[in-house]
């Protein structure tokens, strides 16, 4: 199970935090989604912040759990709020954002689960 809970965990970790440092560079392609989906560009390095502190936290979480826990679930709730700015702006170019999700619950369920979270354990 650890060698499951690792590569899932360093995958979400890194596809966070390649977005996140897209976000601080100031990527193109970090602005045209927040334009897409009428989110303020002001916002664009901020939420960078968010993805690299989501990033950081899964990697910590491999020494302690419940650092990857609260990071699994931040990001979860991250890409639940994209969603929501996506569907407000009525934008269904969901292909990145069900990647970046996928990983981020799986992350949260290797975690909660190899470290017996929330089970009694």
């Amino acid at each position: 199970m650890f060698i499951a809970y690792l590569t899932v965990t360093l995958v979400a970790a890194a596809l966070s935090g390649s977005a996140a440092v897209a976000n601080l560079i100031g990527h193109e392609y970090p602005k045209q989604e927040a334009d897409r989906n009428r989110v303020p560009r002001s916002w664009v390095r901020p939420l960078g912040l968010l993805l690299g502190a989501g990033a950081i936290g899964l990697l910590i979480g491999v020494v302690v759990p419940v650092i990857g826990a609260l990071a699994g679930s931040g990001l979860v709730a991250y890409f639940l709020v994209a969603l929501g700015a996506h569907v407000r702006a009525h934008n269904y170019r969901l292909a990145a954002w069900s990647v970046y999700f996928g990983t981020a619950v799986a992350a949260l369920a290797v975690n909660l689960t190899h470290h017996g979270i929330g089970n009694g354990r």
